[in-house]
């Protein structure tokens, strides 16, 4: 499905400043038949037949992706599968996957066995960015305001009911009802739950004990499968809360919460906020791993506080020399400024420009 290009994306698109350079040797505004992608030129195509799978955040850029791609590219065929990120790092190092996509960077355990599929290093490449929505259906109540601390406590079990002391504290003209909280979360290993509970974990570390990972870890609420699952779960679900990316809140015409920053706002996410927070993200990893760190306490006056970057996990040196190409010529074209255009039609937040030059490099370098 099309997203609509809204306020809240074109002011993602705007605060992470792209600034739009060739992709290839022409200067195109070829459109993909999808829609607003634009598509690469002739030149630049790589055929071969890749196989990918992992992250269900980035199942929608993908899929503009490829369609954009395949237009320009009658040799190429790609297929991703948006079978979650834990299952797609699994895949990935079994040699079932081409490439992954992942919501998180490879923990060090997973590079070990990635690398040793490989046999020569493998890169962590953020390739799309997105907010984290706190989603809500709670008849009446508009506009709810939620600070780390009492989100903790609602996900660990410890707050359970909507009209809670903690939560009247943070709303006190809402009508909160006297309802069960139904907490939702990713039954799946998901990138989005590691991502949503790093941010428990740095911003709400008294209340939040369960660390980080793609498993959920607290006990009780009601688990979800992907992305999709979980907006669907809410829609249908009175009283329930959950976490789930930006373009999946959108598409359902979710409530979003207004999320307590360091800076002690209460920060509605829309795309200056957003963007914000993307702005302060640093390059963690080395050379051409770029594993990004994000501030999930960033003070940063109205900045909106939970955001992921989801990766493309791919060997820096691939055995099968074509098969690298393939994959080489398919990532310079997400990389791109054209690429990375496309995002801010889609609910998610196009990569700095910082950023995508040095995804671009990296991209260069595989083989």
């Amino acid at each position: 499905m099309k997203f609509q290009r809204t306020g809240l994306i074109a002011g993602i698109a705007l605060t992470a400043t792209i600034a739009l350079t060739a992709c290839g040797s022409d200067n195109t505004d070829t459109k993909s038949e999808a829609g607003g992608a634009a598509a690469p030129s002739a030149g630049s195509c790589v055929g071969g037949t890749l196989a990918a799978q992992g992250s269900s955040a980035q199942k929608n850029a993908m899929d503009e992706w490829i369609k954009a791609y395949s237009a320009s590219c009658a040799d190429a065929k790609i297929d991703y599968q948006g079978t979650g990120s834990g299952a797609g790092v699994k895949a990935f190092t079994s040699g079932l996957a081409d490439f992954a996509g992942s919501d998180s960077a490879l923990k060090d355990d997973e590079q070990k066995a990635a690398d040793a599929k490989c046999g020569a290093p493998v890169l962590n490449l953020p390739m799309v960015v997105g907010p984290i929505a706190v989603v809500y259906n709670v008849q009446g109540v508009d506009g709810l305001q939620l600070s780390a601390s009492t989100i903790a406590k609602i996900f660990a079990g410890k707050i359970t009911k909507w009209d809670d002391a903690a939560i009247k504290a943070e709303n006190a003209d809402a009508k909160l009802p006297s309802a069960t909280i139904e907490a939702v979360h990713r039954a799946d290993e998901s990138g989005t739950t590691d991502n949503f509970t790093k941010y428990l974990s740095k911003a709400a570390e008294a209340d939040w004990t369960y660390d980080h990972a793609k498993v959920w870890a607290a006990p009780g609420g009601t688990g979800a499968s992907k992305s999709d699952g979980v907006a669907a779960k809410i829609k249908s679900t009175p009283n329930a809360i959950s976490y789930v990316e930006l373009s999946y809140a959108e598409n359902s015409s979710l409530q979003k919460a207004k999320v307590k920053n360091g800076a002690g706002e209460y920060t509605e996410l829309t795309g200056d906020a957003a963007g914000k927070a993307i702005e302060g993200a640093k390059v963690a990893g080395t050379g051409n791993d770029l594993k990004l760190d994000i501030d999930y306490n960033t003070t940063q006056a109205g900045a909106y506080p939970i955001v992921l970057s989801t990766y493309e996990i791919v060997c820096s040196k691939n055995a099968d020399a074509t098969k690298g190409k393939a994959i080489q010529g398919f990532l310079k074209y997400t990389a791109s400024a054209e690429g990375q255009k496309a995002l801010g039609e889609l609910g998610y937040a196009p990569l700095p420009e910082t950023v995508r030059a040095k995804v671009a490099t990296a991209v260069d370098s595989l083989s």
